[in-house]
């Protein structure tokens, strides 16, 4: 680690240092260009084996990332990333959550069925209680032996509240093996005009369920995030000495680990890392870092490289410590390391509007890691709030007081002398309610995309390769904004607060 540390020299030779850019500091260069947005195909690698098709990841953030949030982001083709603080068998019920949310199989074990002997008023009971509209009926095996759904027992039908469910079910029953596609499923519902298809293995016992409107979910979510499995991309963020949480999150299924650490570009979290690589089958994605001797130190195991060190827009790391390094720089000096060795490098914080994400693309990141710009919408698991009539949600920084206590302490410094004093590089505010997941991640996207068509790109590797910077001064900053007006009707992609 100490290739990175200077000679020594005279302290007036401090103050010749190098200037360091962020985002408001440079704009893209207009080029001539044959693409139009629409057709800009903004897919990326956020790890050596994972691949989405939205190149945008959501906070490992107590006010960002949990289940829903995951789930959002997986089913628009980018990825969630669960945050740390909870019990590992929270983690594991998240993952899990994640995991299911979208399989073309329901699980026997998350399949609400009905016994023979029942009456249908239990069953019909049950369903309602459920908020399922019809169960395969099974014996004490798991064999199945029918099945019943609202329309079995309609008055009309002349079966009583008290008969047995046998009675009323359908008996002739439609089942599919354990391999069966969506397709095929979705021609056996047409051809037989059913909703539902028990799964059974060789012996007619039941293993699942496949549902129309399952797999019509999944065809309304074609550019999801999905693992060889079918099922939805998740992201985990672990402590860079947690072995037992990263096993965990691997064995439950997660598809990227990513090193939850302020300043990864310490011996000792190097080395961790480095172990928890050997320990898992899930891509690591290590950070966070700025500099290109931190990428060097950790290139050669890494699947992946996160960048930041305090960018964030409730971070105070940087005012706090004295350290920092502006994110495009940062960017641009780790994306030299990373793509000599063909690692993904993901810009993570300060960016505030869709310009700003397509330039940390342009520095030379893969995609991009947002926290305040999703806290707001309804995914996101912090509190709304109503302040002067307006919608607000709790969003706060990993290193604030209230996340340190609930859990994220070891990750900055306190005196563990005097119990929890501890020294934040955070604090806790609150963000404009914003909707829904998707309405957000339609203009982010959409303006990253918009870039790409100013450029003349129509990939991500295209535009890294093509794009180039102008230097901004403080009057063109000033321009770049609306300026000499009122606005009287904010536009969906842009706030004069912000």
């Amino acid at each position: 680690m100490a290739n990175d540390v200077p000679d020594a020299e005279p302290f007036s030779e401090k103050l010749r240092v190098p200037e360091a850019l962020t985002f408001d500091d440079v704009l893209l260069r207009p080029m001539e260009s044959h693409v139009e947005p629409d057709d800009a195909d903004v897919s990326t690698r956020v790890s050596t084996n994972v691949a989405l098709n939205t190149p945008v990841l959501s906070a490992a953030m107590d006010t960002v990332t949990e289940g829903g949030m995951a789930i959002g982001m997986a089913r628009q083709g980018g990825l969630g990333v669960l945050h740390r603080n909870m019990t590992i068998d929270e983690m594991v019920v998240e993952i899990e959550r994640v995991k299911r949310a979208d399989e073309l199989i329901i699980r026997r074990e998350n399949v609400v069925t009905a016994s023979p002997d029942q009456t249908v008023r239990e069953v019909d009971a049950m369903m309602e209680r459920e908020g399922v509209s019809g169960a395969p009926v099974v014996d004490d095996n798991d064999t199945v032996l029918g099945i019943i759904s609202g329309t079995d027992i309609r008055p009309y039908l002349e079966v009583g509240e008290s008969d047995e469910v046998r009675k009323a079910m359908t008996d002739e029953v439609i089942t599919a093996p354990e391999d069966v596609t969506a397709r095929d499923a979705l021609e056996l519902m047409y051809d037989h005009k059913i909703e539902r298809v028990p799964i059974v293995d060789d012996a007619d016992r039941l293993v699942g369920l496949v549902t129309m409107q399952g797999i019509l979910q999944r065809r309304e979510h074609e550019n999801a995030a999905r693992d060889a499995a079918g099922r939805l991309r998740c992201g985990v963020a672990v402590g860079p000495f947690e072995d037992d949480r990263a096993v965990a999150a691997d064995e439950a299924g997660a598809d990227v680990l990513f090193i939850d650490c302020a300043h990864a570009h310490n011996r000792n979290v190097i080395d961790s890392a480095r172990e928890i690589c050997e320990l898992v089958d899930a891509d690591v994605v290590v950070g966070n870092v700025g500099t290109p001797e931190a990428a060097a130190a950790v290139v050669d195991f890494a699947d992946g490289i996160k960048v930041g060190i305090g960018p964030g827009s409730i971070c105070t790391t940087r005012v706090v410590t004295g350290a920092g390094m502006p994110q495009i720089t940062a960017v641009a000096g780790v994306a030299d390391v990373a793509s000599e060795h063909d690692v993904p490098v993901i810009a993570d914080g300060g960016i505030r509007y869709s310009g700003d994400a397509i330039k940390a693309i342009a520095a030379g990141a893969d995609a991009v890691m947002l926290g305040s710009y999703f806290a707001g919408t309804d995914e996101a698991p912090g509190r709304v709030i109503t302040m002067n009539g307006k919608k607000y949600k709790q969003y706060r920084g990993m290193g604030s007081v209230g996340a340190m206590r609930s859990g994220g302490g070891e990750r900055y410094l306190k005196d563990t002398d005097e119990g929890e004093e501890f020294v934040p590089e955070g604090v806790e505010a609150a963000t404009p309610y914003k909707g829904t997941l998707e309405s957000e991640l339609h203009q982010l996207v959409g303006g990253m995309k918009s870039g790409m068509g100013y450029v003349g790109a129509e990939t991500i590797p295209a535009f890294k390769e093509r794009a180039r910077f102008v230097r901004v001064s403080a009057a063109g900053q000033t321009e770049g904004h609306p300026h000499d007006v009122m606005i009287t009707d904010e536009a969906p992609n842009y706030s004069p607060g912000e």
